[in-house]
């Protein structure tokens, strides 16, 4: 693959860290995904990695491993993965210059 698959920023990585340290069963990272839903199309998805599959696209940075679902890998070339913290929300951010628009509620976008 071309390109930078996903950068990850500090914010972002002291929260995967966080959030593995607190599981319960260990995890080798956390994986990123797509899926469709919304009403723009595509919706990202965040889980827990117990184990690397073999397709994946893998992210070392910061101290954190991010896998990449192959079928996503795609749509998210050149993505920068945040974490937002805000007074009455919080959350991973996904700064993707693929994306061609997001939905109102910005739940869902569209390449």
């Amino acid at each position: 693959m071309f390109g930078v698959a996903m950068t990850v920023t500090d914010a972002a990585a002291a929260r995967v860290k966080n959030l593995l340290s607190q599981r319960e069963s260990p995890s080798v990272g956390v994986r990123v995904g797509i899926r469709t839903a919304g009403c723009s199309g595509l919706s990202y998805t965040l889980e827990f990695a117990d184990e690397a599959n073999e397709f994946d696209e893998v992210v070392e940075e910061k101290g954190v491993t991010i896998y990449i679902d192959p079928k996503a890998a795609m749509f998210l070339l050149g993505t920068e993965m945040d974490f937002v913290e805000e007074k009455l929300k919080s959350g991973f951010v996904f700064n993707n210059p693929n994306e061609k628009g997001r939905c109102g509620c910005g739940e869902s976008f569209h390449v």
